[in-house]
């Protein structure tokens, strides 16, 4: 058996590099989607490395736009379009790093064959601060002049939006764990649902309800567990929290498989104390 990891990743090559290097091995590939922005050249040397393979069809990506989830898709088209056996699909960012060892998380994920693995509330009942993405205009992803203002008229004096096909929204955490066959219903969803599609091309923030909204609303809801399996508390600001070696404790005790984020420019020891176990 053998997991698939997709990195989202556009910048700091040396943290990538470590993190890269910590999860490869025989049981685990890892897939790296580079921001089309960024120079690749610091990075190209990863792609030397056995089982590590760059996703071609880069995408310019913008925080907060569809184009997340762009990125996201075109990287799992590519680990589909290897026709590997993978169990499942785990997308990480640039600035994640392992609690667990490369074993026990492959264990865990090799033992729940079939089951993926995110974090959903239902928005219009559990999750408040949701609801405005389910039902305001966002422009930004199509790039042309005058967008935000568009964006701030359509939300003025137009009616609030509705999800189409009666999707009910869910959301949470972008990060999951699924199973190649919630990623191949996903891209066949988008393929056969238009409106579905330009619906979320509107949404701001939509990497934190896609996936979950899709998967929630398909037979395969039955397949999904809510947790997603990373540690990941929000700041003040609202960002989730950069750990530091005074955090290494809350870590360990957190019992998940993931944290994020981490700064290797701003605490290059905590990545030695996780590797320690």
């Amino acid at each position: 058996m053998k997991i698939a990891h997709l990195i989202l990743a556009h910048n700091h090559p040396t943290q990538l590099d470590r993190l890269v290097k910590r999860i490869v091995n025989e049981q685990a590939d890892v897939y790296i989607h580079l921001d089309k922005k960024t120079d690749i050249t610091p990075f190209v040397h990863l792609e030397k490395l056995a089982n590590v393979f760059f996703v071609k069809e880069r995408v310019v990506v913008k925080w907060g736009e569809y184009s997340v989830i762009k990125a996201t898709l075109e990287g799992m088209k590519a680990i589909l379009a290897t026709k590997i056996t993978y169990t499942h699909i785990n997308l990480l960012s640039g600035n994640d790093y392992p609690l667990k060892s490369n074993d026990t998380i492959q264990q865990y994920l090799f033992a729940n064959y079939g089951k993926s693995f995110m974090w959903f509330d239902r928005i219009f009942n559990d999750w408040p601060e949701g609801q405005l993405r389910c039902n305001k205009y966002d422009f930004g992803d199509y790039g042309f002049p005058g967008r935000y203002q568009l964006t701030k008229l359509s939300n003025t004096f137009l009616p609030n939006r509705k999800p189409p096909y009666k999707l009910v929204p869910y959301g949470r955490s972008q990060w999951l764990t699924i199973t190649p066959t919630c990623a191949e219903y996903v891209l066949n969803y988008l393929k056969n649902h238009s409106k579905a599609a330009n619906y979320f091309r509107l949404t701001w923030c939509v990497d934190e309800i896609f996936f979950q909204t899709i998967l929630c609303n398909s037979p395969l809801s039955t397949t999904l567990i809510n947790n997603n399996l990373r540690h990941i508390p929000i700041d003040n600001e609202c960002r989730p929290y950069t750990f530091t070696s005074t955090d290494v404790t809350e870590l360990k005790a957190s019992g998940k498989f993931y944290a994020r984020k981490f700064d290797f420019e701003k605490d290059e020891t905590i990545f030695n104390l996780l590797d320690e176990d």
